[in-house]
């Protein structure tokens, strides 16, 4: 058998009906037939190329410097941040919203956060972080979601959170009036602040935009372009989603625009993320998982308020460049015949009359499991294909391969014996078909394949991710990761 391959029995005989016999070819590709009645070819990986572009702000509003300042700086999202360098031996820098001051302060070699809400100050930090084992060059304080983190770097060190907050008990601020109304200030000599939008400390879920029907979209200079979840500083509630140009010859990232979401039945914006961006007509449409309010953790995931779902919006703004607020509405992936208590990692693709959705489903959190639906309308699906054994694979991505849709995904180290840290391809009754040779990094990277050329018959990247966390320990999980690009090969290399 083929390294990497396995073949169990089928863990679910097609109730939903579909399409069950595929020919894959590629012009690089080694067989991996399971069965005589299905020979399959897919492509061959090796790295190529790792990209870490970390950048704690984005989309600059406010430029100052000397010994004090205050500036508006209104937010259409909770995510902020500002940047302080050639700072001295003390500083303070704030944001402002009313009433409500959410500021850090560096002095004596010690770095902690102070937050004034409800008329009430509360002093906070980290007893093992807050003091610096040098100077501080530079003091960042962001907003992250619900999230108030304070990072210092020194000469020739890097980035390192001092101090975090959880502010949802003492201040909302999803709140658009509130975010409006913000305003940074510093007390201090420095050399430098800026203040804007927050950036991201690394890259994870990326998926290339593409058009309804499944084809790559490309940017005006003919670059790829992915969507991707911004890490912040903690778990997924401190994330959001962002739009990025790949240069496929290059292998460089250009980031390009950031999107936040309303949610019909919420009041707020959020960063929700795991995200597909479609280019449908002179429109988009943009399906995104609910991750942005997402507050259960590992430890504690039964509680009941755990949950994510699947929302999708409609614009027809540009949404490559700057910053925007996006209203959703619910799109309902259905989940008969199986137990779920949330879905996510939405993929659409319009195939023929009707369209064919990929997601993933949890039967509790965290245990999950790959999922197809079709429907002649996004309103009106129903179930196709589902592997509801497997335990630990996410990801599902729908490709075009040699004329025939099949379905990519990403089994993680958690998965039962045969089914872990490898990518499985599944046809559409989620038949698993055989599995692509690549590298396969840490956590669970999304099989995301980008042609490097228009050229039907082009090479292949696949740009996944890795779980390298940034910016110190007192983060936890979630800042990862890198950006793993690899690219198909030749047989016989």
């Amino acid at each position: 058998m083929t390294r990497g391959l396995v073949a169990p029995e089928p863990l679910w005989e097609e109730p939903f009906g579909g399409k069950s016999d595929v020919q894959v070819s590629l012009r690089y590709g080694t067989s991996l037939g399971m069965r005589e009645d299905l020979p399959v070819v897919l492509p061959r990986f090796e790295n190529a190329a790792r990209i870490r572009p970390v950048a704690l702000i984005q989309h600059v509003q406010v430029r100052a410097g000397g010994a004090r300042s205050a500036t508006p700086c209104p937010r259409s999202a909770p995510y902020a941040s500002a940047v302080a360098t050639g700072v001295g031996d003390r500083l303070v820098l704030s944001w402002r919203s009313g009433v409500d001051v959410l500021g850090a302060e560096y002095a004596d070699g010690r770095v902690r956060l102070h937050v004034t809400a409800g008329g009430r100050t509360t002093t906070h930090a980290s007893r093992r972080r807050r003091r610096l084992p040098r100077p501080a060059d530079a003091i960042a304080l962001t907003l992250t979601g619900t999230h108030l983190t304070v990072l210092a770097r020194s000469v020739d060190q890097p980035w390192e959170a001092r101090g975090r907050v959880d502010l949802s008990e003492l201040i909302d601020t999803r709140d658009e009036t509130w975010l409006a109304e913000l305003s940074v200030a510093h007390e201090g000599t420095v050399e430098a602040l800026e203040a804007g939008s927050f950036g991201q400390l690394g890259l994870r879920d990326l998926r290339l935009t593409t058009h309804a029907d499944g084809t790559p979209y490309r940017s005006d200079d003919g670059r790829a372009v992915l969507t991707a979840t911004s890490a912040g500083p903690g778990f997924f509630d401190t994330a959001h989603t962002s739009v990025w140009a790949l240069d496929t010859e290059a292998l460089a990232l250009e980031h390009l625009s950031d999107l936040y979401f309303r949610r019909a039945q919420q009041a707020g914006v959020f960063g929700d993320h795991a995200t597909h961006l479609v280019r449908d007509g002179d429109g988009w449409l943009v399906a995104t998982s609910t991750w942005g309010a997402f507050e259960v953790t590992p430890s504690d995931a039964d509680r009941e308020r755990a949950g994510v779902s699947v929302t999708i919006a409609r614009t027809d703004a540009d949404l490559l460049r700057g910053e925007h607020v996006l209203d959703t509405e619910p799109l309902i992936l259905p989940t008969s015949g199986f137990a779920s208590v949330g879905v996510w990692d939405p993929h659409l693709i319009r195939s023929g009359d009707g369209w064919l959705v990929g997601y993933v489903s949890a039967r509790r959190f965290f245990r999950f499991h790959p999922v197809v639906a079709s429907g002649p309308a996004l309103d009106r699906l129903e179930v196709r294909g589902v592997d509801p054994q497997r335990r630990s694979t996410e990801g599902t991505t729908l490709a075009r391969l040699g004329g025939d849709w099949v379905v990519l995904a990403s089994d993680g180290r958690d998965g039962l014996r045969g089914q872990r840290e490898r990518y499985p391809v599944f046809d559409l009754s989620m038949r698993e078909i055989g599995a692509l040779d690549a590298p396969y990094p840490t956590n669970i990277p999304w099989p995301t394949l980008v042609p490097v050329t228009t050229d039907p018959d082009s090479e292949l990247l696949m740009v996944g991710f890795d779980g390298s966390p940034w910016g110190g320990s007192l983060l936890g999980y979630g800042t990862h990761g890198d950006v793993v690009i690899a690219r198909s090969v030749s047989p016989g290399r």
